[in-house]
């Protein structure tokens, strides 16, 4: 006889949840471990640090009194090992921390380049019909060019026919209409 669909099933996770009885925020344990690792990471703290040392070593090697760490300094491994058995784990969560938050701006520069992208190829289009618009209108340049063609054109004729020019001057009534 089988047990099969009875009881606990181990290949599965549980649903149920046990009641912690110690739980923290997540954000504040980050920036905590933010503050701690950029302590760590500054001349002041390894100042500290040495200055420490070498009171505890020779306090330890000169002292009149008990000696409560002599030469091999156990006491001082110890205290150096959890030191770093708590200050990686910190140094780890602070660098996830900044990874999520370089992983968030990257994303959002990237919105922000793509949508300049667009801005920029839609103004370029723009740019393109006004300039295109801007071809089939008269310009200074053109318009002085097509002025100086007539003028040589009238001149050129006035060279060719004087006697026309004078009769045609003749037939105006002195404001340029004839008459």
């Amino acid at each position: 006889m089988s047990n099969k669909g009875r009881g606990r099933r181990l290949d599965q996770p549980s649903d149920r949840r046990r009641p912690s009885f110690f739980s923290l925020d997540a954000d504040v344990v980050g920036v905590y471990s933010e503050r701690l690792a950029r302590f760590l990471g500054t001349g002041r703290y390894l100042a500290i640090q040495t200055v420490v040392v070498v009171v505890w070593i020779i306090l330890n090697l000169v002292s009149f009194i008990s000696h409560w760490d002599p030469y091999p300094f156990i006491l001082l491994n110890l205290a150096f090992s959890t030191q770093a058995a708590y200050a990686a784990p910190l140094i780890l969560l602070a660098q996830n921390r900044q990874e999520n938050r370089d992983r968030v701006a990257l994303e959002e520069d990237r919105v922000r380049a793509a949508e300049t992208k667009a801005d920029t190829e839609f103004l370029a289009r723009e740019l393109a019909a006004v300039r295109l618009a801007v071809g089939e209108t008269v310009t200074r340049d053109y318009l002085r060019k097509e002025l100086d063609d007539l003028l040589d054109e009238l001149t050129q004729r006035l060279r060719e026919s004087p006697d026309d020019a004078a009769e045609a001057a003749r037939d105006t009534d002195g404001g340029g209409r004839r008459a």
